[in-house]
């Protein structure tokens, strides 16, 4: 993933002491990039004659500050992911939203404010940033500009608690810039009996989330016309070889997840998807004698998830998980309680589970379906036991009636308790997971659910309600 790039302001007044606007700029900067982020901010002024795009200490604080920071954003705009309010002192507050309103930016932004030492509160050293920051709020807001908070209400730049502030902005950057024209594709029809995934594609395209349909019989077309020694065929068929273990698996089986694999990897490059939501039960099966789950596995290893049952809402999910963590995710199902414990759930699917969710893995065939269309015809699932560690799940949908997207997002622990199932499964520890299922279901969120080995439960939440002006339920 890029590395995520900053535009900072630096706020000053006049009547507070300028050195700590000074020693303010050098922090953000050096913490900025420390951490392996890029920036964007106004230069020092060096000498009397302002050099262009300089301020004093490369501050904002009058009116003409304002224009030549909102001025460097704005030919910056393609670089810039959010916007860092600095507040080293008090600040002043019009010139911040002077600056942001004529960057007409549109990104997240983050309002920081340094504390004060209770050593420090004379003339000569005290900050008033707390009582700063309050007002540059409040002229945000009157001018309609979303922003984010850091958790406490002043933090200090070099900390570690800001370094962490740092990382969950940086994702909530990425999540807001990601679903920026994003595309997906939706091969195949929706599966008779899953009303549970029908979705709003005119709901997506009102939040710049676009569609792209293609028939499962097209896909199957463009399969039949590929020849067995074709060099991609044969590279796919090598890259599946080496990606899990096939040692069970009939030849003719990979051929065709191989040839397939090819179809839909040249799909996804000649309409610029960032995902994918497959029919891949049973006409694929009956039809054509293989299950994609592995080829769908590949594909979400390489940030490129893809979706069961043509759950295209699930797969935004998805797609949201990997843009705040920068890992795979997964798409799985709310499936089972685990004995008598409330708090834990087996989740499961028959899978496609990215491998790196795995402790070991391995292809296998379909069971669950094998017994209605053959186990010669279910091959291609990728099987094996979540590892224990720390997850965020996330589940979006189109509410139709609201003609909104709504989403929750929650975090728990993949446990390692006992159990003994096929498929790819795990055990899920969540805090107070029965009121999450009452919420579930009284909301007529689907079955399907959306996972990542990270912790990035605020940081969406806060993308997707601030920024996106979708309606978010986080659950603690």
């Amino acid at each position: 993933m890029k590395k995520t790039t900053f535009g900072v302001i630096v706020g000053n007044r006049g009547f507070f002491p300028d050195a700590l606007a000074k020693q303010g700029r050098k922090d953000i900067l050096d913490v900025l990039k420390k951490n392996g982020f890029d920036c964007v901010a106004l230069s020092m002024q060096h000498r009397e004659a302002s050099l262009s795009g300089d301020t004093k200490y490369g501050a904002v604080e009058t009116f003409a500050d304002a224009k030549k920071c909102a001025a460097l954003f704005a030919a910056k705009r393609e670089k810039i992911d959010g916007v860092i309010v600095t507040l080293p002192n008090f600040g002043d507050e019009k010139a911040v939203a002077e600056t942001i309103k004529r960057s007409q930016l549109n990104v997240p932004i983050l309002v920081h404010a340094e504390p004060d030492a209770e050593d420090k509160m004379t003339i000569a050293d005290r900050r008033d940033s707390f009582c700063g920051k309050i007002s540059v709020c409040n002229n945000l807001r009157q001018a309609g500009i979303p922003y984010t908070l850091t958790s406490a209400h002043t933090v200090q730049a070099t900390s570690s608690e800001f370094k962490e502030e740092l990382d969950d902005f940086a994702s909530v950057c990425r999540i807001v810039r990601g679903l920026q024209n994003v595309r997906f594709g939706a091969i195949g029809a929706r599966t008779g009996a899953f009303n549970t995934v029908r979705y709003s594609e005119k709901i997506l395209e009102l939040s710049g989330i676009a569609v792209e349909t293609i028939d499962l019989s097209e896909i199957l077309g463009r399969v039949e016309r590929l020849g067995d020694k074709d060099r991609a065929v044969k590279n796919k068929l090598d890259a599946i070889k080496k990606y899990t273990s096939t040692k069970t698996i009939p030849a003719e089986q990979l051929l065709k997840m191989a040839k397939f694999g090819c179809v839909i990897d040249r799909w996804v490059r000649e309409t610029e998807l960032d995902g994918t939501a497959i029919q891949c039960w049973t006409a694929l099966e009956e039809f054509f004698g293989i299950v994609p789950c592995t080829l769908m596995s590949m594909m979400g290893e390489s940030l490129v998830p893809s979706a069961c049952e043509v759950d295209v809402t699930g797969l935004l999910g998805m797609y949201i998980l990997q843009l705040a963590g920068g890992t795979p995710s997964a798409l799985l199902d709310w499936n089972n309680n685990y004995g008598s414990d409330p708090d834990k759930a087996v989740l499961f699917h028959c899978s496609n589970l990215p491998k790196s969710f795995f402790a070991d893995s391995k292809m296998d065939y379909q069971e669950i379906i094998a017994g209605t269309v053959g186990k010669e015809n279910t091959y291609g699932t990728i099987v094996g036991r979540i590892a224990p560690g720390k997850a965020t799940f996330c589940r979006t949908t189109t509410d139709d009636d609201a003609g909104i997207i709504s989403a929750y997002v929650g975090e728990g622990q993949f446990t390692d308790d006992k159990l003994d199932t096929f498929g790819g499964y795990g055990v899920m520890k969540i805090p107070d997971l029965q009121s999450l299922m009452q919420y579930i279901c009284r909301t007529g969120f689907e079955h399907h659910v959306a996972v990542s080995l990270s912790q990035k439960a605020d940081a969406i939440a806060e993308a997707l309600d601030t920024y996106m002006g979708w309606e978010v339920y986080r659950h603690e």
